[in-house]
């Protein structure tokens, strides 16, 4: 269970301060499906970086299975977010130099997997989302929806509880939308991972288990 526990982010702390994200409280419970939501500017990525542990809050604490993420060293927190922790962005930020099957095996090479281990998660995830036939193709010869495949392939290389992402489906059309849901939400229920969703989709709030809106860096609404 994540508990979020008076999160404050603030920039421009010594000129005019704006408030990302404002006294923010709530709790996530394991095997959840979430939607964050609100306009532009609210504070949903801020909140995803800050709970994915790539920024710092101002103030107040994240409890993770009830330890302080943001308390852990610098070291540790990169050997936490590697294992425990999987990231899909909206614009994919595949390694363009690497073909789908080694973007998905490079998280695991940094864990120290054997080759062998990494060539059958990688074809085990790439069948998973549905391009096991794309393994050898390099990102610039995949269309949109296909390189998001391999980028949540690639968030769960490393088997992590939780997976964060930034409006994933924002550059898809809504085949490639609708199938990347359906792959999303079976590997919450089948695996029972959490998955945190930033967007202004409405699709992926249909198929959201709960709906959390922002709106000027707090929270107005829970459903």
């Amino acid at each position: 269970m994540i508990e979020i526990k008076e999160i404050i982010k603030t920039y421009n702390e010594n000129t005019v301060p704006v408030h990302a994200l404002n006294h923010v409280n709530l709790k996530i419970e394991e095997g959840e499906f979430t939607a964050v939501v609100g306009p532009s500017g609210c504070g949903k990525t801020t909140f995803l970086n800050i709970l994915g542990g790539l920024d710092n809050p101002t103030s107040g604490d994240i409890l993770i299975d009830g330890t302080n993420l943001h308390q852990r060293s610098s070291a540790e927190m990169i050997a936490y977010r590697r294992d425990n922790i999987g990231f899909v962005f909206q614009d994919y930020s595949l390694m363009p130099v690497l073909t789908a099957k080694e973007n998905v095996e490079f998280i695991m090479e940094l864990q120290g997997k054997s080759k062998e281990e990494r060539a059958a998660r990688s074809k085990e995830l790439l069948d998973a989302v549905g391009i096991g036939n794309k393994g050898d193709q390099f990102p610039t010869k995949l269309s949109g929806g296909q390189q998001q495949r391999v980028a949540v392939a690639r968030a769960l290389a490393s088997k992590p509880k939780l997976i964060l992402a930034d409006e994933p489906t924002a550059n898809l059309d809504s085949k490639s939308t609708a199938d990347l849901l359906d792959i999303m939400r079976s590997l919450n229920e089948k695996e029972n991972i959490t998955f945190v969703i930033a967007t202004h989709d409405q699709r992926v709030m249909d198929r959201a288990k709960r709906v959390i809106t922002f709106e000027d860096g707090k929270i107005i609404d829970m459903k």
